[in-house]
């Protein structure tokens, strides 16, 4: 989807959820196998949550409004 013509300008946010629960990656782990810091030619930024719990999602959207506006 990154390569399409349409979306040449978006920014990507990424949240790695369920961060509450055992084994799950941590965001250095999604940054690898999502292979994101090959990314280069956009701003990009990962974003720890637990969605029942609440945390992170603000911080991500933050980021998110953040870049919007600087647009």
């Amino acid at each position: 989807m990154l390569v399409e013509p349409e979306l040449a300008d978006a920014v990507l946010l990424v949240f790695a959820n369920k961060q509450d629960l055992p084994g799950s990656m941590v965001a250095t782990e999604i940054v690898d196998k999502l292979h994101l810091s090959s990314i280069r030619q956009r701003k990009w930024f990962i974003q720890s949550t637990c969605a029942t719990q609440g945390y992170g999602l603000y911080e991500g959207l933050d980021w998110l409004s953040t870049q919007l506006l600087n647009k």
